[in-house]
């Protein structure tokens, strides 16, 4: 049974964040490159986990069983079963050239004088195919660095701007770690969740472009990787039929196959490569696969103490001293608890999984549609990860291109763009019209 609301069941949370963020100031402060990363979360929260079951009121029996019981929650299994499906088809399609496909793509369309608005746009269509960022920055930056000095470009300004297309996909994307943990805590199909997010990422995307092309980049040609331009078609292929509605289980297994067929035609791609990739795969999930099921069992210790009840109290009484329609006050809710988190914890993905629950109720409260808070969630969670310093984008960009990751996180012009549309659809405009946020939709 749940207790009633109680702020001491947050101790748990606070101690993981508190675990979580300090080992990251200090491993910064001692000038480790990708300090907040030394500290595995899934290891830093076991403390965490320890200390709710010792607050718990229950049985210990009892405690072991909540904590057990979310971690087999199935919104939270299911969610483990994309990210694995989805680590296999980025190895997979990567391993077979469509990266390099996907790069040599955009370079063949991209004029030189329209150098930046055009990386921009590459990284962006990459990390929406890829699924993540940090493997869009990590593909891009060796060729983006190249260019940018042949170009004489402004370093932290191409730095952003590659972080700004990267966050761009990783915010949209249907197989990004961000949109499954965000789909999954709101109980909506992916394919609603992109629609939504499409009518905000869109338009920042457009005033990007426009405020990118003002700089001038001269006529210096890039050089274009060597690439078979077929091996892009898979990313294209999860593209469109994710955006038709089809199961997300049913779209990566399709395009695991799809770019292991087309790399075994083209590069001789074998089967026991294959095998060994989808594993691969895998493994590159291990952590947030690790996380998301310990974050599971941590949320059910705090939801059964009180925990979450008091979270949306406090946020819902703050929006609703602030804001008069209900709608506003939820989707400002979402987004306002979504950037602390993130601020806190540095990491977009774990953001959503430890604020997706309160979000949940905020957004049932408020008449929110599912798909909407799912949106909201993750751009929020994208904006505050893209523009921090201390994030693992900016600090793989600095030791990249040797800059500081300041210079990088203020030059992520799309994030803040993205912010301000965002805040002005909730203003100016209802996030959705009469009772249809409450239309349930399929997972």
């Amino acid at each position: 049974m749940t207790e009633a609301a109680s702020a001491r069941a947050l101790l748990p949370l606070g101690l993981f964040l508190a675990l979580f963020l300090g080992a990251g100031i200090y491993f910064q402060a001692a000038g480790v490159e990708m300090a907040f990363y030394q500290l595995a979360s899934p290891v830093a929260i076991l403390p965490a986990i320890v200390l709710g079951v010792l607050l718990s009121k229950q049985p210990f029996e009892e405690r072991i069983n909540t904590f057990v019981g979310g971690v087999g929650d199935r919104n939270i299994v299911t969610m483990c079963m994309i990210y694995l499906l989805a680590g296999a088809f980025s190895t997979v399609a990567a391993a077979t050239g469509g990266v390099d496909a996907m790069v040599a793509l955009g370079l063949h369309i991209i004029p030189a004088s329209f150098l930046l608005p055009g990386l921009f746009i590459i990284a962006a269509v990459v990390s929406t195919a890829m699924g993540t960022s940090m493997g869009t920055l990590a593909a891009l930056a060796p060729v983006a660095l190249g260019l940018g000095q042949a170009a004489g470009i402004d370093l932290p300004l191409l730095a952003g701007v590659l972080v700004s297309g990267a966050m761009f996909g990783d915010n949209l994307s249907i197989i990004s770690d961000t949109t499954i943990a965000a789909t999954r805590t709101q109980g909506c199909n992916m394919s609603d969740k992109f629609k939504a997010n499409l009518k905000i990422a869109l338009p920042a995307a457009a005033i990007t472009i426009l405020w990118l092309i003002s700089y001038d980049t001269g006529a210096v040609p890039p050089k274009i990787p060597e690439a078979n331009l077929w091996l892009s078609l898979p990313y294209f292929f999860i593209i469109v039929l994710a955006v038709m509605g089809l199961n997300v289980f049913a779209v990566l297994a399709l395009g695991i196959i799809l770019a292991a067929v087309f790399g075994m035609v083209t590069v001789d791609y074998e089967w026991i490569a294959f095998s060994q990739d989808i594993y691969a795969g895998f493994l590159s999930m291990q952590e947030i696969f690790l996380l998301s099921l310990l974050i599971g069992g941590l949320s059910a210790l705090i939801r059964q103490q009180g925990g979450l009840k008091f979270l949306a109290n406090s946020v819902g009484a703050v929006t609703k001293r602030l804001f008069k329609h209900q709608q506003q006050r939820a989707a400002f809710g979402v987004a306002g608890l979504t950037g602390l988190t993130n601020f806190a914890v540095a990491n977009n993905t774990v953001t959503i999984l430890l604020s997706g629950e309160v979000s949940k109720k905020l957004a049932e409260e408020g008449n929110l549609a599912p798909r909407q808070s799912a949106s909201l969630l993750d751009i929020f969670a994208c904006v505050v990860q893209g523009a921090l310093p201390y994030g693992a984008q900016a600090l793989l960009m600095g030791a990249s291109f040797g800059l500081n990751p300041l210079e990088v996180s203020l030059h992520t012009g799309y994030c803040f763009i993205l912010a301000g549309v965002a805040i002005a659809m909730i203003i100016w405009r209802k996030p959705l019209e009469g009772r249809e946020a409450m239309t349930p939709s399929t997972p």
